[in-house]
């Protein structure tokens, strides 16, 4: 399978705004339609309790989230087995369950978006395929969004599982799940999603009441490149820059999705901080990540950084190759994108900027990650509420995030690192961190006015 799909939503080549907008417009009605229908042709009260046999999850889009519900698919294998879950996702976010490793890929259900009749038509031939196969439980991943409420309910399952407003905590996407959950804004996305499967196994006139402790601790997926692969990627670094030597490797991703620009940190930092990086440490190298629509722009930054010792990947890789990149690399910084989720499930430490919306949901739970949150009064401004729109149009609080702050965290992990290298020779990397400097930075004050 091809696997050089960008890993950013900016490719999804029906435009985000277009399926929003039809979401509203469409799916408010449809919602409504669909209500009444219910009321008609199902039964009020069910028998409880209902054997489950086979799940399926929808999560179109969100690449992140999709790493972040491998504890929710983990649990829902507990209950029916690997071969009786399923998953419906738009195909240029497929990689991402590839990736995990975790369903059959028989049982991973694309939705294709090359115009928008194409994605009618793939829509309608999936829930033909769902109804074909039984499935009995939909989970539905999605927030507020209203067509996957829509392809729950006409999935045929007797059990839909989703978040449902009450009280208008959160857009309409009328009455159409059996078990119907509130959102709770101060759980942690992945805690949530775990939550909705065990909701299965309550009786749903209980509902939204749900006596589950999500737990603290969770396992997420492990990628582990073969030694092939590996080999790939260094003649690929090798290839773009022959001076590169199993030296020390950071990565930058400077870009993030076009469903929220407003992540995005200033690209220039991105070169300020390369800079500063590289004087610091002599035989450093900095990588430039990107997807195909974002290699020039990306790759533009590496040339301003004016080093030999820059390496630009935007568009080079796929999706697999930029998982065994962050595995040869000690840090990726980016903002909070897809990137920033598949990177942590290697060895590579994420430095993830964070400013629209709250790592306290967002965030990657691997132990190899670091947040950076400036934490301004009017953030996050974007939650799931007002389906994560927002009426600023200037990121101060991607902004007030400095050069300064991010390059004493990467120097600080980066010292760490190279220091554990050194202490334990027997690790499999091919570089000594003795060769290298290590730098003392002192942290930057809360409240300090510091340059960038």
């Amino acid at each position: 399978m091809n696997l050089r799909h960008s890993y950013t939503h900016s490719h999804l080549p029906v435009r985000i705004s277009v399926l929003q907008r039809a979401d509203r417009w469409i799916g408010i009605p449809l919602c409504a339609v669909l209500t009444f229908l219910k009321l008609i042709l199902e039964p009020r009260i069910r028998a409880f309790p209902q054997q489950v046999q086979r799940i399926l999850f929808i999560k179109f889009a969100e690449q992140g989230s999709t790493v972040l519900a491998y504890p929710a698919i983990q649990r829902a294998i507990k209950m029916v087995g690997r071969d009786n879950v399923y998953f419906v996702v738009f195909e240029e976010n497929q990689f991402v369950l590839d990736m995990m490793e975790i369903l059959p890929e028989e049982n991973i259900i694309k939705v294709a978006t090359s115009s928008l009749p194409t994605l009618c038509i793939s829509i309608l031939r999936a829930i033909i395929r769902w109804r074909a196969i039984g499935i009995d439980a939909v989970i539905d991943l999605e927030f507020f969004t209203r067509f996957s409420a829509i392809f729950a309910f006409l999935s045929g399952a007797k059990s839909r599982v989703g978040f449902h407003t009450f009280f208008g905590e959160g857009p309409y996407r009328g009455n159409l799940m059996t078990h119907r959950l509130l959102y709770n804004p101060h759980l942690h996305t992945s805690q949530m999603f775990h939550a909705m499967v065990d909701a299965l196994t309550r009786d749903p006139s209980t509902l939204p009441t749900l006596d589950f402790t999500p737990p603290a601790t969770q396992i997420f997926a492990k990628f582990s490149p073969r030694s092939a692969e590996t080999a790939d990627v260094i003649k690929l670094l090798k290839r773009e820059n022959t001076r590169f030597d199993s030296a020390p490797l950071v990565l930058l991703n400077p870009n993030a999705s076009d469903l929220l620009p407003l992540r995005r940190w200033p690209p220039t930092r991105y070169v300020e901080l390369a800079r500063r990086l590289l004087a610091s440490y002599p035989q450093l190298y900095i990588g430039f990540t990107g997807g195909p629509n974002e290699a020039a722009t990306v790759n533009r930054l590496a040339q301003d950084v004016v080093s030999d010792r820059v390496i630009p990947l935007a568009g080079k890789t796929t999706l697999r190759q930029l998982l065994v990149l962050c595995s040869k690399s000690e840090i990726l910084v980016t903002n909070d994108s897809g990137p920033a989720h598949f990177a942590s499930m290697t060895r590579c430490h994420v430095i993830t900027l964070f400013g629209p919306e709250t790592p306290a949901l967002f965030s990657t739970k691997a132990p190899n990650a670091t947040v950076l949150w400036a934490g301004i009064a009017c953030s996050p401004c974007v939650n799931a509420y007002n389906s994560r729109q927002s009426r600023c149009r200037n990121n101060l609080c991607m902004q007030a995030i400095t050069v300064d702050r991010v390059f004493n965290e990467v120097s600080r992990v980066l010292n760490s690192r190279l220091r554990t290298t050194a202490n334990r020779p027997e690790q499999s990397i091919s570089y000594r961190a003795d060769k290298y400097s290590l730098v003392r930075v002192p942290p930057v004050r809360e409240g300090q006015q510091v340059a960038c």
